[in-house]
C-alpha cells in the first residue's frame, strides 16, 4: 500500500471513529432521567451539535497557540453553563510556555474582565482559574486605547498572570443595556512567534483535534447535567446556592455570586421571586432550560438586569417566572417550557441576599 493509500485509510478511520464517539454521545441525552418532556430532549440533542461546534472551533480552528485567536464560547446559538444573555465572550486557546500581547479599545461596555485559566473539562469537568484582571485595574490611554501582557513573568503595565498549566484566556463583557452601550474591540498575538505563518493542518493534528473536541462535548454536557440534577435535589423553585466553591471550579468569574435554582411549573402557576438588591456593579436573573443554556432572549423577555428592572416602591425587586405575563413585577417568559434552570447573579456586590420564592396560581 503506497504512502497516500495509508494516508486516506488513516483519515477515513479517524473520521469514523469521530462519528462513531459523535453517536454514543447521545446517550447523555437519551439516558437524562431530567430530561422528560419533548422539547427537553430536541433541546439535548441540539445541545450537543452547539457544544460541537464550540468545541471545533476551539480544537481545530483556533487550536494554535502561537497563531491565537479569539472565538466566541458562548452566544445566542451556542450556550454553556447558564450563559450570561448580557455578556459578550471572547476565548482563546493559549500555551503558558509563551507571551501574549491582547489590545484593543475599552469601548464603552460597563463590566470588562481578563481571566487565564487552566482548561480541564474535557478531564474532570473544571476550569481554574490562573490570573484574573478587571478593567477597574488597568490602565488606558486616553482614547481607550489599552495592551494587557499575559505571562508567567512578570510584565509592566497592565499585566495578565499565567502558570504552567493555563490554556486558555477569556474575555467576558457584561451590558446593561447592549443596544446603547459600545462593546470594546480585542485582539490577541503570540509575542515573538516561532516562524511567520501557522503550519499546514496534518492528519495528526486533526485527529487530536477531533478526538479533545468529543471529550469536551461530553464532559461539559455532563458536567451541567450533573449541576441541573442536583438542583432540581436540593434548590427546587429556590434560589440559595450560597457555597460558591463548585462554580469556581468550572472557571466562574471571582467577582460574581451566583445563586442557581431549578424551576418546575404548572401551566397556571407562577414562581415569584422577591429580594432586596445590595450595592453593585451589575445583577442580573435569568430563566434556562434543563441543559443551563439561556432560553431563547433573542425573541422571549427571559432575563432581566440592574437597568432593564422596574423596581418595588421600597427598592426591592420582584421577579416573576411564569408562561404568561401575569401583570406585575418583572416577567420572566418560560418560552413553552415547563422546567428548567434558572440565575440570580450579584457582581461586585457588598452583600449577597438569598430571595424569597412562592409558587403562586398566575391569577392569584
Amino acid at each position: 500500500m503506497s504512502m497516500s493509500d495509508n494516508a486516506k485509510t488513516a483519515a477515513s478511520e479517524q473520521w469514523r471513529d469521530f462519528c462513531r464517539g459523535l453517536e454514543a454521545a447521545g446517550n447523555i441525552v437519551a439516558q437524562a432521567e431530567i430530561a422528560d418532556e419533548p422539547i427537553d430532549q430536541a433541546e439535548g440533542y441540539r445541545y450537543l451539535t452547539r457544544l460541537l461546534r464550540i468545541a471545533l472551533d476551539m480544537n481545530l480552528e483556533n487550536a494554535d497557540t502561537d497563531f491565537p485567536g479569539f472565538y466566541a464560547a458562548s452566544h445566542a446559538t451556542a450556550k454553556i453553563g447558564a450563559d450570561n444573555p448580557d455578556n459578550i465572550y471572547l476565548n482563546a486557546s493559549i500555551n503558558a510556555s509563551r507571551r501574549y500581547r491582547i489590545s484593543g479599545n475599552r469601548g464603552g461596555v460597563p463590566v470588562l474582565s481578563f481571566a487565564s485559566k487552566a482548561n480541564r473539562y474535557a478531564i474532570d469537568g473544571t476550569m481554574a482559574s490562573t490570573g484574573e484582571v478587571d478593567a477597574s485595574d488597568m490602565e488606558f490611554g486616553p482614547d481607550g486605547q489599552f495592551e494587557l501582557i499575559a505571562s508567567r513573568e512578570p510584565a509592566e503595565g497592565n499585566w495578565l498572570p499565567l502558570s504552567d498549566d493555563s490554556s486558555m484566556l477569556i474575555v467576558r463583557q457584561t451590558f446593561l443595556d447592549r443596544e446603547k452601550e459600545m462593546p470594546a474591540r480585542v485582539q490577541i498575538e503570540a509575542i515573538d512567534p516561532p516562524q511567520a505563518t501557522p503550519d499546514p493542518l496534518t492528519l495528526d493534528r486533526l485527529s487530536k483535534g477531533l478526538t479533545q473536541s468529543l471529550a469536551f462535548v461530553e464532559g461539559t454536557a455532563k458536567t451541567f447535567l450533573n449541576w441541573a440534577d442536583q438542583f432540581k435535589d436540593e434548590q427546587f423553585n429556590k434560589l440559595a446556592t450560597v457555597d460558591q466553591e463548585m462554580f469556581f471550579r468550572a472557571g466562574g468569574d471571582p467577582t460574581i455570586f451566583y445563586l442557581h435554582g431549578y424551576w418546575k411549573l404548572k401551566p397556571d402557576e407562577a414562581l415569584v421571586i422577591q429580594t432586596h438588591v445590595p450595592e453593585c456593579s451589575f445583577w442580573n436573573f435569568q430563566c434556562n432550560n434543563v441543559w443551563m443554556e439561556s432560553l431563547d432572549f433573542r425573541h422571549h423577555d427571559i432575563h432581566v438586569n440592574k437597568h432593564t428592572a422596574s423596581y418595588d416602591a421600597d427598592g426591592n425587586i420582584t421577579i416573576v417566572l411564569a408562561a404568561r405575563n401575569p401583570g406585575y413585577g418583572n416577567w420572566i417568559d418560560t418560552a413553552g417550557h415547563d422546567q428548567g434552570t434558572m440565575l440570580l447573579r450579584w457582581i461586585g456586590a457588598t452583600d449577597h441576599p438569598v430571595p424569597e420564592t412562592k409558587v403562586v396560581k398566575i391569577d392569584s
